[in-house]
């Protein structure tokens, strides 16, 4: 089967996925990724990175399993200054095995997540830029900035070998060298770039022994208050992400036999890591989230949307998790809209959240309904469940930070409820809980409507 058509999405300067079709966001998410979040494909992640650096138009096959089934599809990285725009056509399920391409681009992603010196050269391997993020590189990093035009090599000793330039990038390729101001021995990684030339990557061999400085007389002068204010979700959360996805990945690789033949028992353990590291993930992101949303001066940006459009956004990211239920989405009509002013992100984010939950709470082969409407000063959507239902005595208990009503293993953190509240009430609405008529939960969410738009819409 194959998906007609182009599938588009975007990131931002720091390769993280915030714009996509559904279809790819979708695979993001059972991925084990954010969405946003940093790109769960190893492949696709090194080829953005790649295109990024180089300042080119870079493009590649690629395969990637997907629930036990392979897919094939070909991708486009396309810089434009602000981030980059990406491009998948000829999206299939794969007919033949796994090629040795996939574990080789896993093994470039994993090399450049460890490399602490990144430097892009041109065909004659020759400087064109590069960055580094070790202590101990200064000196490297003042002669990259100097060094625009010459030869990597004048840079740095290479063991064992007198020769100057040129050589071919082969010999060059995993080979030991000496960087001035370090004490450390680095290997080099050389990958050559589809749009020509080459990335260099510097891989410490030995680890970074600091040398504590001699005691001196004069007293200690004392120690600044901690700022634990943003320490999660401007600090932690970014540098969690990345590594959480790649245990996710690497476990997903392993579960399902991609590096080879392995016994059941440790397919399972494979199985569990990846969980683990999904669960893992998600609470990182709910930690983020709630500090966000207690900041005092946290404020949404508003926009004009419309509901009926987020909730087919939302029910679209989750319908491969609702058909392995056998739960089916009930949703408003085409010819349906109720235009509200609130944040789109923070509405998707939402509205995830409630048909999530109302996924995984509900009875297999059992339906989700959503439904939309206006009513006065307020925008209106109920997501509603034919599960066990909320009792009233627990209606305003569900909402409550780590809140899980006797619910426990089930992958959850009891503070998605408590986060979607506070963001409903910050953009001017609320989220409230009821009793369906058929004994489920009917959640429903508020936002105030946009006025301008019915208006327009009415003549």
């Amino acid at each position: 089967m194959t998906t007609a058509g182009l599938i588009s999405a975007r990131c931002d300067s720091a390769d993280r996925l915030v714009e996509s079709d559904e279809i790819l966001a979708a695979l993001q998410v059972r991925l084990g990724g954010g969405y946003p979040g940093v790109i769960a494909l190893p492949g696709l992640l090194s080829l953005v990175r790649r295109a990024r650096m180089a300042g080119a138009t870079l493009g590649a096959a690629m395969t990637v399993t997907d629930e036990g089934q392979p897919l094939s599809f070909s991708a486009r990285a396309i810089p434009d200054g602000a981030g980059t725009r990406i491009e998948i056509s000829d999206w299939k399920v794969a007919s033949d095995a796994w090629q040795g391409d996939e574990a080789a681009s896993a093994d470039e992603a994993l090399v450049r997540q460890l490399a602490e010196a990144h430097i892009v050269l041109d065909a004659e391997q020759r400087i064109v830029s590069g960055s580094v993020t070790a202590g101990d590189l200064a000196d490297l990093a003042s002669g990259l900035q100097q060094g625009f035009g010459k030869y990597w090599t004048d840079l740095v000793t290479l063991e064992g070998n007198a020769h100057r330039q040129p050589l071919h990038w082969r010999l060059l390729d995993e080979a030991r060298v000496a960087v001035p101001g370090s004490s450390r021995v680095w290997k080099t990684r050389i990958l050559p770039l589809r749009a020509g030339g080459f990335e260099l990557l510097l891989v410490a061999e030995t680890v970074l022994i600091s040398v504590p400085a001699k005691a001196v007389a004069a007293a200690p002068e004392p120690l600044p208050q901690p700022d634990w204010k943003g320490l999660l979700g401007r600090k932690l959360a970014p540098a969690l992400r990345l590594p959480i996805n790649r245990i996710v990945a690497n476990a997903e690789t392993i579960r399902t036999r991609l590096a080879g033949p392995l016994a059941e028992q440790y397919v399972g353990y494979a199985g569990d890591i990846a969980e683990a590291g999904r669960h893992l993930l998600s609470l990182v992101e709910d930690l983020a989230d709630l500090e966000t949303v207690e900041d005092e001066g946290f404020a949404p940006a508003p926009d004009h949307i419309d509901l009926v459009d987020c909730a087919r956004r939302a029910a679209g990211i989750l319908g491969v998790r609702a058909q392995e239920r056998g739960i089916a989405f009930v949703l408003p009509a085409l010819d349906v809209a109720a235009p509200a002013i609130a944040e789109f992100r923070r509405v998707l984010q939402i509205l995830l959240n409630l048909i999530g939950n109302a996924v995984r709470y509900s009875p297999e082969h059992t339906r989700v309904e959503v439904d939309c409407g206006i009513d006065g000063e307020f925008a209106w959507i109920t997501v509603q469940d034919q599960g066990q239902g909320i009792a009233q005595e627990h209606a305003e208990k569900v909402f409550e930070k780590f809140e899980r009503l006797g619910r426990s293993g089930d992958g959850g953190s009891g503070l998605g409820l408590y986060i979607s509240r506070r963001l409903a009430r910050a953009m001017g609405g609320d989220l409230t809980v009821q009793q369906a008529p058929d004994g489920g939960a009917k959640f429903v969410l508020l936002l105030p409507a946009d006025t301008a738009a019915q208006a327009t819409a009415a003549g």
